[in-house]
């Protein structure tokens, strides 16, 4: 049932912003499956680099042996990320909804209002929606990673490095790994909340909401730093850069929303 201000005044409440420490939580879990998969590479690239012997190389050569062996790595470590994606990403998705539901009733209490959420239809798409955005990223992780990795080696065979060149690069392109980890985790958990937010506005018959800049980033969007304050319509978003979009929608976006609630006409 839609909500009013108990005036003909509208009512706008705090914003509902995202999480830091599930943003942290969800980065760890994603940096536990990275570390994982990187020590497995380098413990098993740096066995078969040392098992090519002059011995050895008269039945295969050094190209085909690690080649066969990054291939089975690979194989081994996309399914171990394909079967943790779905957990990681149900876990994401309910603690993110758990929480924006939670701040957003405590807002909407501290300004009068007493509300209680349900599961309905809407948000259940959203929700699934949420999870299965996470499962493919999560799963990108990994296939980016061991495609990168795969053509190292093969490049650092046949330029004819040793293993401790290839142990450095290997482990420069973990460090960008962490660091693409890290913008997934902030991104994701910035737009599920808002998006999450957004679906309960719509729910409880919030049609207005005004714009909020993060003042927060190195780089922020003008149109985004100009958005601030203004007012915009829920169910379109308001129109930047040549799109319809809402706070904490675009990547890297932090910026929020705050409620506006109708008074009575």
């Amino acid at each position: 049932m839609p909500i009013k201000a108990p005036s003909k005044n509208p009512v706008t409440i705090e914003a509902v912003r995202p999480n830091a420490g599930l943003e942290a939580q969800y980065r760890k879990q994603l940096n536990k499956l990275i570390e994982e998969m990187h020590n497995s590479i380098l413990y098993w690239l740096s066995a078969a680099y040392k098992s090519n012997t002059p011995e050895m190389a008269q039945d295969a050569s050094p190209a085909v042996e690690l080649r066969n062996t990054m291939r089975k790595l690979s194989r081994q470590w996309m399914r171990n990320f394909n079967k943790g994606a779905n957990k990681l990403a149900k876990h994401f998705a309910k603690s993110v909804f758990d929480r924006t539901d939670d701040s957003l009733k405590a807002k909407l209490k501290k300004s009068g209002f007493s509300v209680e959420f349900k599961m309905t239809s809407s948000v259940n798409d959203v929700f699934q929606a949420t999870v299965g955005e996470q499962v493919s990223l999560i799963k990108s992780i990994a296939s980016k990673h061991l495609s990168e990795v795969e053509g190292m080696v093969m490049r650092s065979v046949t330029q004819g490095r040793d293993l401790g060149t290839l142990t450095k690069e290997l482990k420069e392109r973990y460090g960008l790994t962490k660091k693409r980890a890290a913008l997934i985790s902030r991104d994701q958990n910035n737009k599920a909340t808002a998006t999450i937010n957004r679906a309960r506005q719509e729910e409880l018959g919030i049609t207005e909401a005004i714009w909020m800049h993060s003042h927060a980033g190195k780089e922020p969007r003008p149109s985004h730093v100009a958005a601030d304050g203004k007012k915009y319509k829920i169910a379109d978003g308001m129109y930047l850069d040549g799109k319809w979009t809402w706070p904490g929608v675009e990547i890297n976006c932090r910026c929020v929303s705050r409620s506006v609630i109708p008074g009575f006409e």
